[in-house]
């Protein structure tokens, strides 16, 4: 099954109502996933916004719009394989995601296990994907400052390689320049195998969620 068809077989719709103004009670959220990025125009197709690109795919798909203006973030409701998630981009800029993040768990009392970080990985080749739980942030700081937050490092990551920039360009610029047209529209199946490595870690718990997303294809 392709990873489009995947990410539609598990999004259900939910109540009208709730689709309109994304509001929820709280007490049913299971799941939170942080799509990483920085917010405005400046930096909207740059390779760090690579966790905002998939959280913007998984409502597209499900057919929303983040409207929740809460705890320095956008956020909306939907349905994974029966399980109420909250999907959010934190607006505090990459390196402070953890002030979002931290009180959005906590006004949700979602443990940091059942949290999933969505990112861009330098170190890992451009395309790939890889799935984990707590570890090193590998000098990533919106990975760095969710930890801080939560006083724990014990949350899982998604992983979305972008490659080391060509020649002797430095990290920082690299991820943060503007992509070209191609480059974006080359994205698609990736943000789509993202977004499903995300679902399969809530539906088939995380060790096969590792198995079947950390393999090359």
């Amino acid at each position: 099954m392709s990873a489009i068809r995947r990410l539609f077989g598990k999004f259900r719709s939910v109540p009208s109502a709730a689709k309109k103004s994304a509001e929820v009670t709280g007490a049913s959220i299971e799941w939170v996933i942080a799509g990483l990025g920085n917010p405005g125009e400046e930096y909207a197709r740059s390779r760090h916004n690579m966790g905002f690109f998939t959280i913007d795919r998984m409502a597209k798909a499900h057919g929303i719009e983040l409207s929740r203006r809460k705890f320095k973030g956008q956020a909306a409701e939907i349905d994974i394989a029966g399980h109420p998630v909250m999907i959010v981009k934190p607006q505090t800029f990459y390196n402070l995601s953890g002030e979002c993040i931290s009180s959005l768990l906590g006004y949700f009392k979602v443990p940091p296990n059942r949290l999933i970080v969505i990112h861009d990985e330098l170190d890992l080749e451009a395309g790939r994907i890889r799935v984990k739980q707590g570890g090193s942030d590998a000098g990533n700081r919106g990975v760095r400052s969710i930890a801080q937050s939560l006083s724990t490092p014990d949350f899982v990551r998604v992983r979305v390689g972008v490659g080391r920039p060509p020649g002797h360009e430095q990290g920082k610029d690299y991820v943060l320049k503007p992509m070209t047209r191609g480059e974006i529209e080359a994205l698609g199946p990736i943000l789509d195998r993202a977004a499903d490595a995300a679902a399969a870690v809530m539906d088939d718990g995380l060790e096969r969620a590792m198995n079947v997303y950390n393999q090359r294809v």
